[in-house]
């Protein structure tokens, strides 16, 4: 016979089991509740908790994405067996990584000898400034040679994305580029590109461009950031595998920079920038970044309607026909990477009719214009505040040197007295906010180019090192320390 208990104790156990099932349910719930996804700027690499439609760190829009989950631990964690044995650094062969040069002579020396086997180079810069003729020289030049490794005639392969197969053999007639090895194929499917070069062996791949080539296994549009990764790391993994080397063009955004996820510039080896003004001849090549050689050396090239060409000496395109006796005009040694070049600025001061006198530029900074312009009004009384100002270089150079400094306020100087400088003058130095002077480097390297190309006489900073080299002969330099010295002695005769 079983005794009845008390309401009261019945409710009090009621209570306990409830509190204990909320706290084991609350514990289920805090053991099992899933990691919160995390999500990462598919640009720059900046992560955060939650989507937003604008990157924090480079303030691009649409490229965060969800990348797996926050707090996770490393995926990769099994164990694989090992394809090769690692081996005392002395003991790796470096034959292979030897460079073969490419045939034009500026391009090599900008890559630091030619190309690397394996190796793969980005180039880079905007429509029409001159990247396709100069890759089907290239393409031409390395075709009409020997493969080193096979000791067979050269083979290449060139897969255009953006032109027809006849466009580009219109092309290659016209600056004549018809090479027997020469092999080119208008293709944008990755799949296929590997396919060619699996059938081909060639022994150097031209793809024009990177943003035109897709795969079929990864979702977005040709040239956005999950295929050019796509692209670019199958065509990398292609080019280590066969020792091949790969040259890539690029597409550039509005600032001048790579288009693209950031990242395709650290997958490739060499990143080059070619650049020039459209209305121009003159074409420059500079690298950004070369695992295979200096960063410091710029390779000229004149491009005309027959094709592109090395400018072993572009000194005088930078140079006008008028000499000496025009008013307005200075000659300066400005230095593109380890390359002097001499170059001329010219100015022109006139009355203005306007409240706020217009400053126009072409080839420098404006920031660098007015600040010269406040230094010579402070420091030498040059007033110039009711005149226009126009201050251009000559054969589309730009002087984005600091050097050119002298150049500019002696060229203004020079407009707004209306008289020219004596004959035979260049000028270079970095003009202080005070009026001083500051040294350049590669003093020795400007005047010997200045003495090469017949100038006679210099005005550099006093505190300028020229070296253990001497002073070219016939080369009289003047030593200032100051703008106002500077002046005098540019204008003395």
């Amino acid at each position: 016979m079983s005794r009845a208990r008390p309401a009261g104790d019945v409710s009090a156990a009621a209570a306990s089991v409830a509190d204990v099932t909320t706290t084991s349910a609350r514990a289920a719930r805090s053991t099992t509740k899933p990691a919160r996804p995390a999500f990462a700027c598919t640009e720059c690499g900046w992560t955060t908790a939650k989507w937003v439609g604008r990157c924090g760190e480079c303030q691009e829009w649409g490229t965060v994405a969800e990348v797996g989950a926050a707090g996770v631990g490393p995926r990769t964690v099994a164990v694989a067996p090992t394809r090769s044995t690692a081996r005392e650094i002395a003991q790796i062969e470096v034959d292979a990584a030897r460079h073969a040069p490419t045939g034009v002579g500026e391009l090599d020396r900008v890559l630091g000898g030619g190309l690397v086997p394996g190796a793969v180079v980005l180039l880079a810069g905007e429509p029409g400034v001159g990247k396709s003729t100069l890759l089907l020289a290239v393409a031409s030049n390395v075709a009409r040679g020997v493969s080193a490794g096979a000791g067979r005639p050269a083979r290449v392969l060139y897969v255009t994305g953006e032109e027809s197969a006849g466009q580009v053999r219109l092309r290659a007639e016209r600056i004549g580029a018809l090479a027997p090895g020469l092999l080119l194929v208008s293709e944008t499917d990755l799949a296929t590109i590997l396919g060619h070069v699996e059938r081909e062996d060639p022994d150097l791949l031209v793809l024009d461009s990177v943003q035109t080539v897709a795969s079929t296994e990864v979702e977005g549009s040709p040239g956005g950031p999950s295929q050019v990764r796509e692209v670019a790391g199958a065509i990398i993994a292609a080019a280590k595998a066969r020792d091949l080397p790969v040259v890539l063009v690029g597409h550039v955004t509005k600032d001048g920079s790579v288009a693209g996820p950031r990242t395709l510039e650290h997958l490739v080896d060499v990143v080059c920038q070619f650049e020039g003004d459209r209305h121009s001849r003159l074409r420059l090549v500079r690298a950004v970044k070369n695992r295979y050689g200096p960063t410091d050396e710029v390779g000229c090239f004149d491009l005309s309607e027959s094709g592109i060409v090395g400018l072993p000496d572009p000194s005088g395109l930078f140079l006008s026909s008028a000499g000496a006796g025009v008013a307005g005009s200075c000659v300066t040694v400005t230095l593109e990477g380890r390359r002097p070049m001499v170059l001329e600025v010219q100015a022109l001061v006139a009355p203005s009719a306007l409240a706020n006198p217009r400053r126009a530029v072409s080839g420098i900074d404006s920031s660098r214009l007015a600040m010269n312009l406040a230094v010579l009004h402070r420091h030498v009384g040059l007033r110039v505040m009711d005149q226009d100002v126009y201050v251009s270089t000559i054969g589309g150079a730009r002087a984005s040197e600091p050097s050119a400094d002298l150049a500019v306020a002696l060229a203004v100087l020079s407009a707004r007295q209306d008289t020219p400088l004596p004959a035979g003058t260049v000028a270079f130095g970095e003009v202080g906010l005070a009026g001083d002077l500051r040294p350049v480097v590669g003093l020795e390297r400007r005047l010997a180019e200045a003495a090469r190309l017949g100038y006679t006489r210099a005005v550099v900073p006093a505190a300028a090192a020229l070296g253990d080299g001497a002073l070219p002969a016939g080369m009289k330099v003047a030593r200032v320390s100051s703008l106002r010295e500077a002046l005098a002695a540019a204008t003395a005769t």
